[in-house]
């Protein structure tokens, strides 16, 4: 028995972990974040799955039955090669998701046009995860996608709420609707992304729908363990929550305040 893992390059996966305690209060939880050698966005397919590999052998290490990927690059990029290679054979007992389907799941049922937009990291577009995974569950659907190089170091860099910022989110956003004037919804593909929400509304049409992925991911979870009762069972049931980082723990408690409403202590651990 153990806690839950929430695994992210960085800290955008913060809010992936918020929207599961919100959901799921009565578990435990270690969050682990690769500080050190984020962003993975940049990254090529063979170092996100090393990377991600380090990050879940560390969590079962610690004793976690079942590991979140809170992160969209590991998902599109390490998530099915672990599940499908590695898992099997090192981990049968153990489970790794990822945030990828469910916010496909989760989007075509919001999307009246299914005509839909993914603004990611350049690693999670051009894997094309969420055009394959919506496509596969909701196969009229049409996907387009907008990579935003700068979006993730205006929310780590305490930037996202100055003015400079508006240009880049415009910017971005202007070339993802001119792609395809039909989009109704649109899919934060990055964890970070939810901190830029207010200003991405007001640079986009009324009627479009941008969906945040922590609610949708902790309502999928939910409906995992009640499907699936014997990995509930194997969840400690202790209310808690622990940090990790492969950085300095006092930059990530200070940068980890940006995505949570409570302040937090963090451990320094070894991945490499």
């Amino acid at each position: 028995m153990g806690p839950i893992g929430v695994f992210d390059s960085g800290y955008g996966g913060l809010t992936i972990l918020e929207g599961i305690r919100s959901r799921l209060p009565q578990y435990d939880y270690i969050y682990l974040g690769d500080n050190a050698r984020a962003p993975y966005g940049t990254r090529s397919f063979d170092v996100v799955y090393e990377f991600t590999l380090q990050a879940v052998k560390k969590l079962f290490s610690l004793g976690c039955p079942l590991i979140i990927l809170g992160c969209n690059t590991a998902s599109a990029k390490a998530l099915r090669t672990i599940q499908q290679q590695y898992l099997p054979l090192f981990a049968p007992d153990r489970r790794v998701l990822g945030v990828i389907r469910p916010t496909a799941e989760a989007v075509g049922q919001i999307s009246r046009t299914k005509h839909i937009g993914v603004l990611a990291t350049e690693g999670t577009i051009k894997s094309e995860s969420y055009k394959l995974e919506i496509e596969k569950l909701y196969p009229e659907s049409t996907i387009v996608g907008q990579a935003c190089p700068m979006w993730v170091s205006l929310v780590e860099n305490n930037e996202f709420n100055r003015p400079g910022a508006d240009y880049f989110i415009k910017d971005s956003l202007e070339k993802l609707l001119s792609q395809d004037p039909l989009i109704d919804t649109i899919i934060l593909g990055c964890t970070h992304f939810p901190l830029l929400l207010d200003k991405i509304r007001r640079h986009i049409p009324q009627g479009i729908q941008v969906i945040s992925q922590g609610n949708y991911i902790a309502a999928s979870l939910e409906d995992y363990l009640t499907r699936h009762p014997e990995m509930s069972q194997r969840l400690t049931l202790g209310k808690s929550c622990q940090y990790f980082t492969s950085e300095s723990p006092t930059k990530f408690r200070e940068c980890a305040s940006l995505f949570l409403q409570e302040d937090i202590e963090a451990k320094h651990i070894a991945l490499a």
